[in-house]
């Protein structure tokens, strides 16, 4: 596993602390602080983008504080001004993951490391957050599902709490799971999204809608299943999913999920302007996440 200061392995993470009132029941209340912590995947500008994103959320959130903040790059300067915020955080970024959750397990926090790092990582972060006491939610939208049956069984045996999400994002996965819904009703189906540019086609999102309308004693698109028509666009898994992409600068991200019966269309569609979509799910997690001691997979279950 990287170290968090090899610098050849880009990681930002930030770690929050949620003050929480005395005398009442459940985790949150009864703990004095909370933390969260969270790195980046992919693209270095939207790892950034995600990072200095999550920063301000998480200090303009209702009773949260931004504890610490670590990335192999920035060291030394303070979290609040990096993230364009107007006053300092007198926060700086640091490069040493197991001191900052020392340094918060001390204060006797409850706290959630929020992890957007890389997929080879993620266990590793885990498992230190867990070392300090500390539970996780992770959004790493490649993690393999290997990696995940491991993590589960770890945190099982630890009593520790991780949320795996596929997404943040609330609309994501409100759309999801009307797909769900209106796949028992329809016999064809038609996944069209559109990106700003070409990486990782078909889409997270896509793949994700396509697993999840599958299996369900369901062929979709009989007429031309077997197509191999290029125009047909990508056929996902073996019950007739189909994907088709449209790549233009200037484009919001876009997922459409389009259905059709004996004389009517239904369209279910989700529009992404910028990565403060996945703001309040991620506040959302980091409150709840608290509560369990087991991992849970999907965002939709704290919904």
């Amino acid at each position: 596993m990287p170290s968090d200061s090899d610098p050849s392995k880009r990681e930002h993470r930030e770690l929050a602390e949620e003050k929480c009132g005395g005398g009442g029941e459940g985790p949150l209340l009864r703990a004095a602080n909370a933390a969260a912590a969270a790195g980046g995947h992919g693209c270095p500008e939207h790892d950034q983008e995600i990072g200095r994103t999550a920063v301000v959320a998480v200090s303009k959130a209702r009773g949260m504080e931004l504890a610490g903040a670590i990335d192999s790059q920035c060291i030394g300067e303070d979290a609040g001004q990096i993230s364009g915020m107007d006053e300092p955080l007198e926060i700086p970024v640091l490069n040493d993951l197991t001191m900052v959750l020392g340094s918060i397990a001390q204060s006797r926090a409850t706290g959630v490391v929020v992890d957007f790092s890389e997929p080879s990582a993620v266990y590793d972060n885990v498992k230190q957050a867990a070392a300090f006491g500390l539970s996780s939610v992770v959004y790493v939208p490649k993690i393999e599902l290997e990696t995940v049956t491991e993590l589960s069984a770890f945190c099982e045996k630890a009593s520790v709490g991780c949320l795996v999400a596929p997404t943040l994002s609330i609309g994501s996965v409100l759309l999801q799971q009307a797909a769900i819904q209106a796949s028992f009703h329809y016999s064809n189906v038609e996944i069209v999204e559109s990106r700003p540019n070409p990486s990782d086609l078909p889409s997270q999102d896509a793949i994700q809608i396509a697993n999840n309308i599958s299996d369900l004693g369901q062929i979709y698109n009989r007429e031309d299943m077997d197509s191999s028509s290029p125009a047909r666009g990508q056929l996902l898994g073996e019950d007739g999913v189909r994907v088709h992409s449209m790549v233009l600068p200037g484009l919001v991200s876009s997922t459409s999920i389009n259905f059709s019966g004996p004389g009517e269309m239904y369209t279910l569609r989700h529009d992404v302007a910028n990565v403060q979509c996945l703001m309040p799910g991620l506040i959302l997690a980091i409150r709840k996440v608290v509560r369990f001691k087991n991992l849970i997979y999907g965002l939709e279950k704290f919904l």
